[in-house]
């Protein structure tokens, strides 16, 4: 099992890639510390994975928050024995134009999308440093980090952030052995924010003309916190369909 004997951390875990991750995790031999601001989502996650013999635990967080994310690492530590992965897979979308978003609305992305990372990330970073032997932190970032949308601006900016975010952390925490990563999707399961998986939202037919699924991204994730990935660190991998390969307004590619 590629992450026998680790505890992790997984935030906005009671549903699509967070939920999917998780179970991934506890199959591979992982204790999953499955974090959700919905107590009953949290919970039936655990719960499904206990009943499959896996060990998991719900906690309830604001993890946009200072203290409440301190207070977590705290309440996981004491728990389940110590913190050795931590994904940051929460976020919030505005899906808003320049000209009707407001500042209360761009301030709320920035603080779930980008600064969440940052403070769960320093968190959880200053438990390994403790525990002394490292860790790995991925954060999860999208195709809407790298390019500009017509549909959504705090967003957009605020997964740029979380790219050079995830870099400058990844320096700034390799001498603690603490590698960081990025995984970068491009609609993969239901939209940000949305419960509906829509199996109809188009996609490049790199992939084999299929939407993205949760279990895709969490095979990556898995790898990229596992020792397999042990040499790559502050890089940024795709799980997209070939989105990103594509020229705009290729006529040779059917969506």
């Amino acid at each position: 099992m590629k992450l026998k004997g680790k505890v992790a951390i997984i935030t906005g875990a009671g549903r699509n890639i967070g939920e999917d991750t998780a179970r991934l995790f506890a199959k591979e031999g992982a204790k999953v510390a499955i974090v959700d601001l919905d107590k009953a989502r949290a919970e039936a996650v655990a719960a499904s994975i206990r009943a499959e013999k896996g060990v998991a635990e719900a906690f309830v967080a604001n993890v946009a928050d200072e203290p409440a994310c301190d207070k977590l690492v705290a309440e996981v530590t004491a728990k389940l024995g110590r913190v050795d992965i931590l994904v940051n897979n929460v976020a919030i979308s505005d899906n808003k134009k320049i000209m009707d978003i407001t500042l209360e609305e761009w301030n709320r992305v920035m603080q779930v999308t980008l600064t969440s990372p940052f403070i769960m990330g320093r968190a959880a970073a200053r438990q390994m440093i403790k525990q002394g032997d490292g860790g790995v932190i991925v954060n999860l970032g999208s195709t809407s980090g790298f390019y500009g949308r017509s549909t959504a601006l705090a967003y957009t900016t605020a997964k740029g952030g979380v790219t050079n975010l995830t870099k400058s952390m990844a320096i700034q925490l390799s001498p603690h052995n603490i590698r960081v990563v990025l995984a970068v999707p491009n609609k993969i399961g239901s939209p940000v924010g949305k419960d509906d998986f829509d199996p109809s939202r188009p996609t490049p037919n790199l992939c084999g003309n299929r939407p993205g699924l949760p279990s895709d991204m969490a095979k990556v994730i898995c790898f990229l916190a596992s020792d397999d990935a042990s040499f790559i660190n502050g890089s940024a991998v795709f799980v997209d369909g070939g989105v990103t390969a594509l020229m705009p307004g290729d006529a040779g590619v059917k969506w």
